[in-house]
Order: structure tokens, then C-alpha cells, then sequence
């Protein structure tokens, strides 16, 4: 009976030692050897050079800041004819200055007769002691822008004393030189410019750049401002008649651009 009970307590210890639970042995996962063309490789990835990128951006840039530019400048001075155009600078001057324009046969033009008929109610206000006519005339004419501004004022009551008459100049440029000209032979010096209403920046900043003490009062009446799209397309070619003259510093009229 011994063995067997020996034989027990063997079994009995044999499974106290090996009774316990196996240690789980846990493998860490060993990569190979990378395949060709899976992983890295010896050549650096290939990128996009910088340089072309940089350089249409630099161009596209170049580009819109031109553009922009040009449209600041041009939408600027499309305002300022606009409003110079709107204002009134009548004061007291020296003389009341009237531009001239088409005539025929020494009858003012309906753009003329308008400028005339402003000028004649400035003198009666009494902001000035003379009115100036000028401007020159074409191959084949009788008689002068000036010479058929002051047929006009005469029979409008203006006297003969009062008025000066300045047969010269093809364009505004030339005419306001001359009446600058005749200003410094004559002691005066300040004028009221009379034109169309968005011809009146570009008179003006010619008068002054010619010697005068220039403003402007428009005429409010005749065919320049009888509809929307005349004065649209005035206020359009006076833009770039204006441009072309701070560019250049000659008259559009006379370089025969088209811009009047």
C-alpha cells in the first residue's frame, strides 16, 4: 500500500511543478530585406523644380500689377474730367477766355454759339473787363474761330473795347498758347477758361501749363450735353486726350490720334 501512495505523492509534486500554465513567449516581428522599389532607395524622390513655379508666379504678379495700375490711373482720371466738368470756377479774372470751334462762313458753330452765350453772361456779371476769342481757321476759310466769336459778342452787346481777339491756334494746346502769349504782352494774367464741361480739365491744366492763372466755367447748354451717350463718349475721348498730353506733353489734336 506504501507504493502506491508514494507513487501519488510523485504525481502529486510532478504536478505541482509542472501544474502551472506555459510562459507565452511572444515574437517580435522581424522585417526582411526591403524589396527593390518598395522602400528607400539610393536616388532622392523627385520633385517639382521650384524655380518654374517661382517664376510664373513672379509673371502672373507682374502682369496683374500692371493691370491694375493702368486701371487706377485711367479710372482716376476719368473721374477728375467728371468732376471738374460739374464745378464752376467762376471768380473774378482778367479775362474770360473762350475756346473756339467750327465755324462757317463766320457763323459761330452750335458748340461755339454756346461757349459764346456763357461768356457774354460772365462779362455782364462783371467777373471780368474782356472777353478773349480764339482759335485759327482751315485752308479755304473766310474767317477765324476768333474772328466769328467776335462778330458774335458785338452783336450780343458786348463792345468792340471789351474784346480781344487772338486769330491763332489749330488745336487747344496752340490756342492757349497764344492767349498766354498775348496775356504777357498785354499785363494780365488770370483767365476763366470757357469750353464743353469735359473739355475743361484738359484746358485747363494746358492753360496753366502755359503761363495762366486758369479755372474753368463750363457752358451747360449745347449739343455736347444734350444726352447720355454724348457725354459718355466725351467724357471717354477727353480721358484719353488728357493721358496722351501728361504722356507726351503735345496735343492729341494736332498728332492726328483721332482723341479731339
Amino acid at each position: 500500500m506504501s507504493a502506491p501512495s508514494g507513487h501519488r505523492r510523485g504525481a502529486v509534486r510532478g504536478a505541482g511543478r509542472g501544474g502551472r500554465e506555459p510562459e507565452t513567449v511572444r515574437l517580435r516581428h522581424v522585417r526582411g530585406p526591403a524589396r527593390p522599389g518598395a522602400g528607400d532607395t539610393d536616388d532622392p524622390p523627385t520633385t517639382p523644380t521650384p524655380r518654374t513655379r517661382t517664376g510664373l508666379t513672379w509673371a502672373a504678379r507682374l502682369v496683374v500689377g500692371t493691370l491694375l495700375t493702368a486701371a487706377i490711373i485711367l479710372g482716376g482720371t476719368m473721374f477728375r474730367v467728371w468732376q471738374t466738368a460739374r464745378v464752376d470756377g467762376d471768380r473774378p479774372v482778367d479775362a474770360v477766355v473762350v475756346l473756339g470751334a467750327a465755324q462757317y462762313d463766320g457763323e459761330p458753330s452750335p458748340i461755339l454759339a454756346a461757349r459764346l452765350r456763357h461768356a457774354v453772361a460772365l462779362y455782364q456779371e462783371g467777373l471780368a473787363p474782356r472777353i478773349v476769342t480764339v482759335g485759327g481757321n482751315r485752308a479755304g476759310d473766310e474767317y477765324t474761330e476768333a474772328e466769328a466769336g467776335t462778330r458774335y459778342l458785338e452783336r450780343n452787346g458786348v463792345p468792340a473795347g471789351a474784346i480781344t481777339t487772338v486769330a491763332e491756334g489749330a488745336d487747344t494746346l496752340g490756342s492757349l498758347k497764344a492767349v498766354a502769349a498775348r496775356a504777357s504782352r498785354d499785363g494780365w494774367s488770370s483767365a476763366l477758361i470757357v469750353s464743353d464741361p469735359w473739355h475743361s480739365l484738359r484746358a485747363r491744366t494746358m492753360a496753366r501749363d502755359s503761363g495762366l492763372e486758369a479755372w474753368t466755367s463750363p457752358t451747360r447748354s449745347g449739343p455736347v450735353v444734350q444726352t447720355r451717350e454724348t457725354q459718355a463718349r466725351y467724357i471717354l475721348r477727353e480721358t484719353a486726350a488728357l493721358l496722351y498730353y501728361r504722356l507726351t506733353h503735345a496735343s492729341a489734336e494736332t498728332e492726328n490720334t483721332g482723341l479731339g
